[in-house]
């Protein structure tokens, strides 16, 4: 039978049904816990999903059953959920924004476990606010390889005085993220982004893979650029993942990235719910430049 209760926040009165359904099986991780998790983590998700176009990615029977994108935000969302209108070019897309704290519970009500969000804020939806490098590694390549190819990058960014800063994936890698908040456009992004990646393949062709080929990546990392587009999402940092346990996108410190690979240990960069709220709670939010710092690209030989 399906378990409904009623509940307000922020003023706005929402329904949230079954709270005891497990949906992290292996971790006994229910709805309700994942409903708590946000409420939490509120204070430093929000200013990040902020205007952000918000592709839902929900888990309606756990992380263990299927999933579904949903890009349109749904019509049976209540009437104070705020969207915005992306143009594609064969159809429009009315996206959710996570603005507030009510909107983000209904969000997580529907078992959407993941926030998946654009670089861009309403409505200069075509104006990347950052670039991100999403380090992904072929196996028996982990998150310890990504650690060696993120200093790589790190120092070709400061060469052109560049800051970065670094969050785990929650799942197998590490992202990079460059704040830009300066006008510019996915054209000028997404081509910094792809030129720098292919500069680390030409200096690392062992550990470094720029091209999506899945069958190039055995043992390599991965350095995915294509996430620089107006269409693409990426997961937002403080969002849950859909993996055996309840794992984060964290930030961390490059101290953190350094000494996990000197200790060539991944459960350094690993990261639950509970790992992360405590984290906040003793030193904030450490990704809060990625949301004000004002960067220029510029255009250099690489």
């Amino acid at each position: 039978m399906r378990q409904v209760s009623e509940v307000t926040v922020e003023g706005k009165h929402l329904r949230v049904s079954n709270l005891d359904k497990v949906l992290y099986p292996r971790a006994a991780f229910t709805k309700g816990q994942v409903i708590d998790y946000y409420v939490r983590i509120s204070p430093v998700i929000l200013p990040h999903l902020k205007d952000r176009p918000l592709t839902l990615k929900r888990y309606p029977e756990g992380v263990e059953r299927e999933f579904f994108y949903e890009k349109q935000c749904p019509g049976h969302r209540p009437g104070w959920v705020k969207t915005a209108r992306v143009e594609g070019s064969e159809k429009i897309v009315n996206y959710c924004l996570a603005n507030n704290l009510s909107t983000l519970v209904w969000a997580a009500n529907l078992a959407d476990l993941e926030m998946h969000t654009s670089l861009s804020r309403a409505p200069d939806i075509d104006v990347p606010s950052m670039v991100v490098f999403d380090l992904d590694p072929g196996l028996p390549a982990n998150i310890i390889q990504c650690c060696e190819v993120a200093f790589w990058l790190k120092e070709k960014l400061e060469n052109i005085n560049i800051q970065s800063f670094p969050k785990t994936s929650g799942s197998k890698g590490l992202q990079i993220y460059i704040p830009l908040n300066t006008k510019t456009d996915y054209r000028v992004t997404k081509a910094f982004a792809k030129n720098m990646a292919e500069a680390l393949e030409r200096e690392h062709p062992n550990e470094v893979v720029s091209k999506m080929a899945k069958i190039l990546r055995k043992g390599r990392v991965l350095v995915d650029w294509s996430q620089n587009d107006v269409h693409k999402t990426t997961v937002c940092v403080y969002s849950l993942r859909a993996k055996d346990q309840p794992t984060v996108s964290t930030p961390v410190t490059w101290e953190e990235v350094a000494l996990a690979l000197k200790k060539k240990d991944p459960k350094r960069l690993t990261f639950v719910a509970e790992d992360t709220l405590a984290r906040v709670e003793k030193q904030g939010d450490i990704f809060e430049p990625v949301l004000t710092l004002k960067q220029k690209l510029k255009s250099v030989e690489l």
